[in-house]
């Protein structure tokens, strides 16, 4: 996705808020403020599993929303996640004959619409499903354990001959990128003021990079003078395998699958405060929960 098409997205985003607020009720106005934690995973190019048995690494975050009504309102929150994927816990032969493996740390801010199927009042409805979607701008880095089993970064190898003057249509991916949130969950009041939920989220990204695997292999001699003997080491990892050697693969040989962009996902709990509206904290959990407070 160019920069252009990103910031488009982003402004149709923006501008559908800009138009929907103004028709949504005042009344019931109420405000949402908590912590989520839970654990991520990923889809990909080392990774072909909604839900697969492994891979699952922490995630947090926290958020604010702002309802008009009961039924509808938005969300604005800032997320940590991390996944990782390798190619040894593939059930395909060619993957495991890659042998590639990475992890990244990612960091989002995320804005987007959510909708109450059933209302949330702490007077009447106390329960409901609600579902969300948005966009948000996340930052990653991919990464990997060398030979000395040191850390390394993978964008500045090049591992698919990214800026390099012998692939032209290949650009450095970006580490900031833009993603299409969307997901659902169930939320529960606990007395008149505290709210738990139980959320899961996908994230459709812009790039198909968050494993550094895309396109094709390109040629190893022009890898190792460009990038480096640890370029070529760790764009095919065959060698570190037992038994016979599978040669590096020819120049065009398909390393990804550059049909379809990377995913990232998460699941857990949220556990949030609820306010009709801001003011004297200490006034309003004791008016809400004056058994805090001796009352």
């Amino acid at each position: 996705m160019s920069q252009h098409l990103k910031l488009f997205v982003l402004k149709r985003f923006l501008l559908s808020i800009a138009i929907l607020l103004p028709f949504l009720s005042q009344a019931q106005r109420h405000h949402e403020v908590g912590l989520f934690a839970g654990v991520s995973n990923y889809r990909g190019d080392l990774q072909d599993k909604w839900f697969p048995s492994t891979g699952y690494k922490p995630n947090a975050g926290v958020f604010y929303k702002y309802f008009t009504n009961p039924r509808v309102g938005i969300r604005l929150g800032a997320n940590y996640s991390k996944i990782t994927a390798a190619d040894s816990l593939s059930d395909i032969p060619v993957k495991k004959t890659r042998n590639l493996r990475f992890e990244s740390n990612l960091f989002e801010l995320h804005a987007g619409l959510e909708i109450n199927l059933l209302g949330v009042d702490r007077e009447r409805s106390k329960v409901s499903p609600y579902i969300f979607g948005g966009i948000s701008a996340f930052y990653f880095n991919p990464y990997t354990d060398g030979l000395d089993g040191k850390k390394v970064m993978l964008r500045p190898l090049s591992t698919e001959g990214q800026g390099m003057a012998q692939y032209p249509d290949r650009k450095p991916y970006s580490n900031v990128n833009v993603a299409l949130p969307f997901g659902g969950g169930m939320k529960f009041f606990l007395g008149k003021a505290l709210m738990i939920c139980t959320e899961v989220g996908f994230r459709y990204t812009a790039t198909d990079y968050l494993d550094d695997v895309s396109k094709s292999y390109v040629n190893q001699d022009e890898l190792f003078k460009n990038r480096g003997k640890q370029s070529v080491d760790l764009s095919f990892r065959s060698d570190e395998l037992p038994g016979e050697k599978v040669p590096y693969p020819d120049f065009g040989f398909q390393r990804g699958d550059s049909k379809g962009n990377d995913w990232f996902w998460y699941g857990g709990i949220s556990l949030s405060v609820y306010f009709d509206a801001f003011g004297n904290a200490a006034t309003y959990w004791q008016s809400k929960c004056p058994g805090l407070f001796g009352r």
